[in-house]
């Protein structure tokens, strides 16, 4: 929750901007006046900035946090706690997909800042590469999808930076049928295994959950984008522009993109073989008790297994197809930016290749984890493999960063400025332990004048009389020369430093 606070920060700052450029928050009103608007700067935290690069920036920020983009990602996978319906609805196709929406629907403003779109560009190829190599070395079966989702997030977000809009759509849709799949079989599995989700406490379920089975090498075919799946139709299309985009951060996209197609596929087949065909590695009594999914469990796999096998290929054209009137204007791409024909023209090899690299990545998991498993321990256990795998199953340190550099600087500010001086102090000085506690003193201090002694009695009325004859005859031979606020000031302080003599006392 905090992580999505520090994007829906930039989100309001981009909205109040676009109100401040604008004087609207209108979609249409706004989408027509930004031609008008290019070369505009505003004055943005006392610096002269460009409006519409400003804008797309600060609303991407908003788009990182709630799409797991790099730097605010890490609250993704620690959401995996939550039961597999859930991870599968919010954090696989609804939820986590808001920013990436937001960019596409977006898509007239961000057309006219090359900087905001150069920026998205080379944060989704990012977040697309780390969070597949983080997932290589989970061991919790949510967390491996989980960051599988990422890494699909940051195909979506590369795809918008390439001015490809219909195409993120198109993955989004087709994303959120095999990662459900992924899910709730994940689930299935866990429920089967006795709430079990450590992969290294799994194995030999081929022959117990063979439907489950099933259903998890469709989902994660479709998503290492095999041929003629779901995933394949849009995945390769996003590849495929990257490189016809013939630009640095295009190019950069296009290689990240390729490696971490090969990367998804090892991470996909790691996490089947672990599960289903090494040997048994669980407690007896869990694989002993294991049964298949159950009906209510099993109709929805089979629904969105139909939706990984059918939806990319019966879908294609409707949404990505050249000419295709679907989006009826609701996506504006600039002439200059339309790579979509370049794309038809690339070369062969190039079309193939993030086919062959998953094929590649598949097959060698499958031979490494069940042929050279001795070999990949003695890398790991050696220093430099050590680190490697360290380093990446701690999640590129981002966590630790995070905590040491951000959480601990605000918790101390929080605790020794916020907490101590203001809650503690000042709010408690002038509220429950201040006025309060003083008007009590002071009212113990004025009824142990009711002594019931009259001399004391005449004392007081004499004291009285004489301090009213003093105001009426002396005070207006001072009155020009004390400010009767500083009267009031100077007997306030004298009543607070009676209060904290008290308090010490």
């Amino acid at each position: 929750m905090v992580i999505n606070r520090v994007g829906d920060v930039g989100l309001a700052l981009g909205v109040f901007s676009i109100f401040v450029v604008f004087k609207t928050c209108d979609y249409s009103v706004v989408f027509s006046l930004v031609p008008h608007v290019v070369g505009i700067t505003y004055n943005f935290l006392g610096f002269e900035v460009d409006a519409i690069s400003a804008i797309g920036l600060l609303l991407f920020v908003g788009a990182v946090g709630k799409s797991a983009q790099i730097g605010l990602h890490t609250w993704l996978p620690d959401a995996m706690e939550g039961p597999t319906p859930v991870s599968a609805l919010i954090h696989a196709a609804t939820m986590v997909t808001a920013g990436v929406y937001l960019i596409i629907r977006c898509s007239p403003l961000y057309e006219y800042s090359g900087i905001a779109l150069t920026v998205i560009t080379v944060f989704g190829a990012l977040t697309a590469f780390i969070a597949g190599t983080i997932g290589l070395v989970q061991n919790d079966l949510k967390k491996v999808i989980a960051y599988s989702t990422c890494s699909q997030l940051g195909y979506m977000v590369f795809a918008c930076g390439l001015s490809n809009y219909s195409v993120s759509m198109f993955h989004l849709i087709n994303h959120a049928y095999f990662k459900a799949l992924l899910f709730l079989s994940a689930g299935s599995v866990i429920h089967a295994l006795n709430d079990e989700q450590d992969m290294r406490r799994m194995g030999g379920l081929l022959q117990v959950l063979p439907y489950t089975y099933v259903m998890i090498l469709i989902g994660s075919l479709a998503l290492m984008g095999f041929p003629f799946l779901t995933g394949f139709y849009s995945k390769d299309v996003i590849l495929e522009i990257a490189y016809a985009k013939y630009s640095l951060h295009g190019t950069f996209a296009h290689w990240l993109g390729v490696l971490s197609a090969g990367i998804t596929a090892f991470y996909s087949f790691r996490l089947i073989y672990l599960t289903f065909i090494s040997n048994p590695n669980g407690f007896k009594n869990a694989i002993q008790n294991a049964h298949d999914a159950p009906l209510p469990m099993a109709i929805p796999l089979f629904i969105l297994c139909i939706g990984s096998l059918f939806v990319g290929y019966l879908t294609k054209d409707l949404f990505i197809g050249l000419g295709t009137p679907f989006w009826n204007n609701a996506i504006f791409i600039a002439p200059e930016n339309l790579v979509m024909i370049d794309a038809e023209f690339i070369p062969t090899y190039i079309k193939w290749l993030p086919v062959i690299v998953s094929l590649f990545g598949a097959v060698s998991s499958m031979l490494v984890f069940h042929f050279f498993k001795n070999f990949l321990f003695e890398v790991c256990i050696k220093p430099f493999g050590r680190s490697v795998y360290i380093f990446l199953n701690r999640r590129w340190l981002f966590d630790r960063l995070q905590n040491d550099l951000i959480g601990s600087v605000i918790l101390k500010l929080g605790y020794n400025t916020t907490y101590k001086l203001v809650d503690k102090g000042v709010i408690e000085v002038f509220g429950p332990k201040g006025l309060s506690f003083l008007t009590i003193t002071f009212s113990k201090q004025i009824s142990s004048l009711q002594s019931g002694l009259v001399h004391q009695y005449a004392f007081i009325m004499f004291i009285g009389v004489t301090l009213f004859m003093t105001k009426l005859l002396v005070w207006p031979l001072f009155a020009t020369l004390i400010d009767i606020n500083l009267y009031f000031i100077i007997m306030a302080a004298l009543m607070f430093t009676n209060y904290f003599v008290i308090k010490l006392s």
